[in-house]
């Protein structure tokens, strides 16, 4: 990963803003077009997971495309033994980089549907049975970006962890939102996408805990880390296993 940290930072909030942009987007444009909430879900998570996917290869080879603080954070507690992933400079800039992308892409997706640009979410997901479904769809995003990472099949991860969080919109409580910084985006729209901002930190909490979960689960099930130059260099992949430029 050689690019300047500001570049790189540049490409997580890029990334994020518009992760965000297409959560609330696709939304938006959704509830206009149907009135059924079932076709409602499947576009926004449809949409979603071909957003992803492409945003992961587009930037993934500057940043790493992690667009997660959740992600960030699991990377350099992973990276911290040997030094690759990120280092605390990486970190401290990625994470409000993050954040702030993802309330600038609510921003965005609401002027582009001549929304009010900040309307806070009066959609409250305040509910046990949701904090779980946050902690399952946070642990098996981790488990999936680091287990293909152990297993040397990084380059699948533009493809799976779109599909993972496609199929995670559908199998949890939550909706998957999976992902703190794109909690705390959703809470400035009050559309379909949104969160009432006195949800986000039980959700917060419950996506930590199961980032912590899944990198448990990761050292249980797989072994260490594939050699250097057992596979192909990939977005996500690469920036968990590739020393960064500080």
């Amino acid at each position: 990963m050689s690019a300047p940290l500001a570049r790189r930072t540049a490409a997580e909030a890029l990334g994020t803003c518009l992760l965000v942009a297409i959560v609330v987007g696709s939304g938006i444009q959704a509830t206009e077009l149907s009135r059924d909430v079932g076709v409602q879900l499947l576009a926004n998570s449809l949409a979603t997971v071909f957003g992803l996917g492409v945003l992961i290869v587009l930037l993934g080879p500057v940043s790493g495309a992690h667009f997660n603080p959740a992600v960030t954070l699991a990377a350099w507690i992973t990276g911290r033994r040997d030094g690759r992933g990120p280092g605390p400079r990486e970190v401290a800039a990625y994470l409000p980089a993050q954040v702030g992308g993802a309330v600038a892409g609510a921003m965005l997706a609401d002027a582009m549907f001549a929304r009010p640009l900040v309307h806070l979410s009066t959609h409250d997901r305040s509910a046990g049975h949701l904090w779980l479904g946050e902690l399952v769809a946070t642990a098996g995003l981790v488990l999936v970006v680091f287990g293909l990472t152990r297993t040397g099949r990084a380059h699948l991860a533009p493809a799976a962890v779109a599909s993972f969080i496609g199929s995670a919109y559908w199998f949890t409580s939550s909706t998957s939102f999976a992902n703190p910084a794109v909690t705390i985006g959703r809470a400035f729209t009050d559309t379909f996408a949104g969160i009432a901002p006195a949800s986000v930190a039980p959700f917060i909490a419950a996506q930590l805990a199961g980032a912590a979960i899944g990198l448990a689960l990761t050292a249980v099930v797989f072994a260490r880390p594939a050699p250097a130059g057992a596979h192909a260099p990939s977005p996500v992949g690469e920036a968990l296993t590739t020393p960064s430029a500080r």
